[in-house]
């Protein structure tokens, strides 16, 4: 799915992604640019263009859509986005129309597609999760249910800023302030009303007769799977939260507890906060656990106000460290999610993954890595649950082009090709291969390699100019270079 494409990325990534769009609306054709536009920004071109038609309907047309823009001054330029969308269509005719299932099975509960609101405030209450229901999301993990009420801060999010948005996400929200009864309530009516979705039930217990009783109050309210969260780093009380997920012994009692409570399949949900998440697993297998919900937010500060010495959110001047979500954490989650999934201890044990997740491509890679299905917030929480229209197009179109007709055969393709570091062949190096026509001058790959690589770039008559003795292949350029004028497919020599 590398399809080379004209669309200008820029001007897809300036759309605001408005709700509703204005520009939809002013649209004489009828196509929806909004939808177009929102399918590009997730990264799924090929829906787009399929959806787009075979012809070009912004040909002659004067572009009302960009007159109602929201970008008043600067408008996006949606007819110039679009038309090269349609050109690009070519790309992507080969690949058929064949039927795909996006279903799996996890842990003998049906899920209709891979895709589930993870335990947060997106899964909260009654409406969020009944809408998300209907706009396609297979199931839910309601947010975590205990037998207290927490009382929550104000502010409770802080962000990591991104050129359009955010790429990171801090929260200090603790656990379901609904009330127990409440939780339950919601279940037995999410299930009522929504019997062929999933509905994960997440729990927290102070002591191992909660977490029995919860278990198994969940299960009598229709919970199709319970989730222990051992993992919440905004619950650092003793024997709740983190502190459980960072220790055996509790991990093991806890485990214990819960499966005296219920009979339907049960999740421990790790934590991150640990040098090696797969000890952890084992000891929740052997305890009870029949499977991993994983990863958890990771402990952090940020946003230090450099005027008031505060970090954010400030709490009346004060905060603390709190959950680090988020694109940023994908890698951190991939991480956990493969030592688990190539573990013979482990392996056995199905996997629930999230962490990081905007869009369908970043599912890919969960499932190649060794996870069943994933669950989502920070994304939802950005951009609202119309993300499920994308995650499911994008995913099919990428199965279709693979020549895959089922979800299952992608499950963990890519396990076996990631190893040990000492295990990787250091015999040869693989030189950046340089686009002269897509090169403007610019020498930033030259500033890079000479401060921060290792010297084998210089600019001539304006031009980057490689020596191969001197480049030992590290790809720096390739990833600094604004144009995408440096590839990583050159020449690959003997070293």
């Amino acid at each position: 799915m590398q399809y080379e494409t004209s669309i200008p990325v820029e001007e897809v990534a300036r759309c605001l992604l408005c709700e509703p769009a204005r520009c939809s609306g002013a649209c004489p054709k009828g196509i929806d640019p909004a939808r177009l536009l929102r399918s590009l920004r997730f990264e799924n071109p090929v829906g787009a263009g399929k959806r787009l038609g075979e012809e070009n309907p912004c040909k002659d047309c004067p572009a009302p859509c960009e007159k109602a823009c929201a970008h008043c001054g600067n408008p996006i330029q949606i007819k110039r986005v679009l038309t090269h969308l349609h050109e690009d269509r070519q790309n992507w005719e080969d690949i058929p129309a064949t039927p795909v299932d996006l279903s799996c099975e996890f842990l003998g509960v049906h899920l209709e597609n891979p895709f589930l609101l993870s335990s947060s405030v997106v899964a909260s209450t009654y409406e969020k999760i009944a809408r998300a229901f209907d706009m396609g999301w297979a199931g839910a993990c309601f947010k975590t249910m205990c037998d207290f009420i927490p009382r929550e801060a104000s502010p409770r999010y802080s962000a990591l800023p991104a050129e359009h948005g955010f790429c990171g996400f801090k929260n200090i929200e603790q656990l379901s302030c609904n009330g127990l009864e409440a939780d339950l309530a919601i279940i037995r009516r999410l299930k009522k009303d929504y019997p062929t979705k999933v509905i994960i039930a997440s729990i927290m217990g102070r002591n191992n007769e909660e977490w029995e009783q919860l278990a198994r109050l969940s299960q009598e309210a229709g919970a199709d799977i319970i989730e222990c969260n051992f993992s919440c780093p905004n619950m650092e009380q003793h024997d709740l939260g983190v502190d459980i997920g960072q220790s055996p012994e509790a991990v093991a009692r806890c485990t214990e507890a819960a499966r005296r409570g219920c009979t339907v399949p049960l999740l421990a949900k790790l934590t991150p906060n640990v040098a090696d998440m797969r000890p952890f697993a084992r000891v929740a297998m052997a305890h009870g656990a029949d499977g991993i919900a994983a990863i958890n937010t990771v402990k952090s500060l940020m946003g230090m106000n450099l005027d008031t010495y505060t970090t954010e959110p400030s709490v009346r001047g004060r905060s603390g460290v709190g959950g680090y979500s988020g694109r940023a954490v994908k890698p951190i989650a991939l991480r956990f999610i493969w030592e688990m999934a190539a573990d013979p201890e482990t392996k056995p044990l199905p996997i629930s993954g999230m962490g990081g997740i905007d869009t369908w491509r970043d599912a890919a890679e969960f499932l190649l890595l060794g996870a069943n299905h994933v669950q989502i917030t920070t994304s939802v929480m950005q951009y609202g649950a119309r993300i499920i229209d994308d995650l499911k197009d994008g995913l099919t179109w990428y199965l279709r082009e693979k020549a895959l007709t089922r979800l299952s055969d992608l499950e963990g393709l890519g396990v076996e090709n990631v190893t040990e570091l000492e295990e990787l062949n250091r015999q040869t190096k693989l030189l950046p291969k340089f686009d002269r026509q897509k090169c403007l001058g610019c020498g930033r790959c030259v500033l890079s390699c000479r401060d921060g690589g290792h010297e084998a770039l210089r600019l001539i008559n304006g031009k980057p100019v490689m020596d191969p003795r001197t480049c030992v292949g590290c790809h720096l350029c390739v990833l600094v270079c604004p144009m995408k004028a440096i590839s990583p497919y050159g020449k690959r020599v003997d070293v």
